[in-house]
């Protein structure tokens, strides 16, 4: 029962994706949409919006999941696109912390009935056109100041979560995923310094 849930959750995603009736909305605002939607059957009531308090576990999977796909996509980008050895290594890092941390927030949501977004949100893929498109030395400064600025913001969801989400697996892999994004932040920074000289 739960799979055809979760299948009528992404035909749900897929059908507000291609409507030509509305303007287009990106996958992390349908499944926003879907998650706040008051007849959700199987969402988990640890989650549900009348147990939320101050803290939207659902809203929190969604931006978790859209944070992650980028950086996993953007990590492979660096691979190619970067000059710097240690920019490739960061991005090679990218990719395999971030794909495993996507892996397990999928398994999370899908036992909660949580609908994450399939792919970033615009402004995100406006992020990964734009540096697919850049190399060398100028992709290596943008990509490294980049992720020096999202992984601050990611650092503060992650914290939030952490102390005030009511899941407790939603809690758990938030506190869980914090000291790989700090490490991923630190070497961030330092990349960025080493790139400023």
């Amino acid at each position: 029962m739960k799979n055809l849930t979760y299948l009528t959750a992404i035909l749900f995603l897929s059908v507000g994706l291609f409507s030509c009736n509305q303007q287009a909305k990106d996958s992390t605002e349908l499944a926003d949409e879907y998650n706040s939607r008051d007849d959700t059957a199987n969402f988990n009531t640890a989650v549900g919006p009348e147990n939320q308090g101050d803290f939207d576990d659902a809203a929190f999977a969604v931006e978790a999941a859209d944070g992650g796909m980028t950086e996993e996509q953007l990590g492979g980008i660096a691979q190619k696109n970067a000059s710097s050895q240690g920019v490739k290594d960061f991005g090679q890092m990218m990719v395999t912390d971030h794909g495993k941390a996507n892996k397990e927030l999928i398994a999370i949501a899908e036992s909660k009935g949580i609908v994450l977004p399939t792919a970033p949100s615009q402004d995100r893929v406006k992020h990964i056109k734009d540096l697919n498109e850049t190399t060398g030395a100028e992709f290596d400064r943008q990509y490294i100041g980049m992720m020096v600025g999202e992984h601050k913001k990611t650092i503060e969801l992650f914290e939030e979560a952490a102390e005030k989400a009511t899941d407790p697996e939603i809690k758990a892999f938030a506190a869980k995923t914090l000291p790989v994004l700090k490490k991923h932040y630190a070497e961030a920074q330092s990349l960025d310094e080493n790139l400023s000289r």
